[in-house]
């Protein structure tokens, strides 16, 4: 992380791993509370993102008095692994296989989706599908009240979920 920290706010965040190296596997995730403190020794230049929660979103105006978790939708061909959870935010590591489906879901909070693999991905929300096509290292923001379902068109889809609390 030698050089991934310049430019980074001092203050708490998540960092996740986007390729393996001496920090840490593809798809690992971390707490750090000053994510722009220098990396430890021996740890390489890295290829990771880093979500920095700022202070408590305000929720839409038309937002649902509550959503749902990821994982908590109906879903076929979904893997869900909690990779931990404090006081700031839950993270979990997703897969989508070939041909996954995740229901209609609303988003109980703002939440980040950074791409581990890259794939193509039908969404469907207020009427209208789109093919998203994301790349290893895509960073995507589903916003607290949005509702939308998806499904996997292409090859398996990797993925790591950072849902916010306020």
């Amino acid at each position: 992380m030698a050089d991934v920290v310049d430019g980074v706010d001092h203050g708490g965040g998540v960092v996740i791993w986007l390729r393996d190296g001496a920090g840490g596997k593809a798809g690992r995730a971390i707490w750090r509370d000053d994510a722009a403190a220098p990396p430890a020794q021996g740890v390489g230049r890295e290829e990771v993102v880093i979500v920095q929660p700022r202070g408590a979103p305000m929720p839409p105006a038309n937002a649902p008095p509550s959503g749902s978790k990821p994982g908590e939708a109906v879903f076929t061909g979904m893997s869900f692994v909690p990779l931990f959870d404090n006081a700031r935010a839950a993270v979990i590591r997703a897969r989508m296989d070939v041909d996954a489906r995740e229901g209609f879901h609303t988003h109980a909070s703002d939440t980040i989706v950074v791409h581990l693999s890259g794939g193509e991905i039908e969404d469907t929300a207020n009427g209208k599908t789109i093919v998203n096509r994301w790349q290893p290292g895509d960073v995507e923001f589903e916003g607290r009240g949005s509702s939308h379902s998806a499904r996997n068109i292409g090859r398996p889809v990797d993925v790591v979920l950072v849902a916010l609390k306020p």
